[in-house]
């Protein structure tokens, strides 16, 4: 079977194209972070494939104790009462198979049934290509479809989050529907259990930012942006609070220290942004920023502090972290609450 080039989002915008036509080919590896996309084109696929008898034409493996054997089994397995049948693999780690096995697998790949569809999933674990196993990596490049699912264009998620709004029966604007992206991230299965708890608790048919930050749940990324926004307007207290928040989370004080260092990174280059005159897009191409709705929090916040301030707090985050992984017996929990209110009065002097 000829094998097109790939599309430039990672395949997606190909298989989108199969299924329109109803020409899905038969080998795929699905990988990426956002998974209710993958989890939709499955369901697509499925609907498509499996037209009866679901028990003979529908199969889901384990990956993590298959054998190529057992999975040659399936996939020769002719259909019922259906044009073709699909076989879904969940978490089988081709890079890691024995030699025999790849042999085996390599030989499956260069003489697969055309009346199957094979779906290699990647959910729990990374899809990491190796060149060096050069016989399998050419037989997957030349057999198998990778799709990569990755986050959404802001412009793509912006009108997705507008869609299951209206189908509850609200509206939100831009600027609002990005307070959510940043406070919740922009991973649709992450956003669909918070834009319904949003939707149940506003009064109002426009969901408004009030709305969010009553019930929504805030990423961890957006909870260490609120703590040194916090400190770089010498508010301890608030800063202490959302730590205090996160540490009854169980969250490990050298990994909050890790994103503590880099907001302050952030903020650090927004600071530099501002003293020589460079705009919000620079500061986004800087940090790789898909919106410019975080260039601006951190202009704002920056605003506030010096480039000394800054440039202190990230020499005061690289030693407590050294304290921390080297020193017998210290505290990180105390050690980030001294760094919080050294930052905090920093600021306010």
């Amino acid at each position: 079977m000829a094998v097109k080039k790939k599309a430039p989002d990672g395949g997606l915008a190909r298989l989108k194209e199969a299924l329109s036509a109803g020409e899905l080919g038969t080998v795929y590896i699905f990988h990426g972070v956002e998974s209710y996309l993958r989890e939709f084109y499955l369901s697509e696929m499925k609907k498509q494939l499996v037209t009866g008898f679901e028990s003979f034409n529908y199969h889901k493996l384990e990956g993590k104790a298959l054998t190529v054997q057992t999975l040659t089994e399936t996939v020769e397995a002719m259909p019922m009462m259906s044009p073709r049948t699909m076989v879904q693999v969940v978490d089988w780690d081709l890079y890691k198979l024995s030699e025999e096995q790849r042999n085996g697998l390599i030989a499956l790949l260069e003489d697969f049934p055309p009346y199957c569809c094979l779906v290699i999933v990647y959910d729990q674990t990374e899809y990491k290509p190796n060149k060096t196993y050069k016989k399998l990596y050419a037989a997957l490049e030349g057999h198998a479809q990778a799709v990569k699912f990755e986050e959404q264009s802001q412009n793509e998620i912006l009108k997705w989050v507008s869609r299951r709004f209206k189908a509850a029966g609200h509206t939100i604007d831009a600027p609002t529907a990005e307070h959510l992206l940043f406070t919740c991230g922009s991973l649709m299965n992450g956003l669909i259990p918070e834009i319904g708890k949003i939707a149940a608790y506003a009064k109002g048919e426009r969901v408004t930012r009030a709305d969010i930050d009553a019930v929504a749940a805030p990423v961890l990324e957006a909870q260490v942006f609120e703590m040194t926004g916090a400190v770089s307007k010498g508010d301890f207290d608030r800063a202490a609070g959302v730590l205090g928040t996160l540490l009854k989370l169980q969250e490990e004080p050298f990994m909050l220290l890790a994103l503590i260092g880099k907001e302050l990174r952030k903020l650090h280059t927004a600071r530099i942004a501002l003293d020589t005159g460079r705009d919000r897009f620079w500061l986004m191409e800087r940090w790789n920023m898909r919106s410019d709705y975080p260039a601006r929090l951190l202009l704002d916040n920056a605003r506030q502090v010096s480039r000394q301030w800054c440039a202190n707090g990230v020499r005061r985050c690289y030693e407590a972290d050294l304290r921390i992984k080297s020193v017998s017996g210290v505290d990180g929990a105390n050690e980030l609450k001294l760094l919080l209110m050294e930052l905090a009065q920093g600021a306010r002097s």
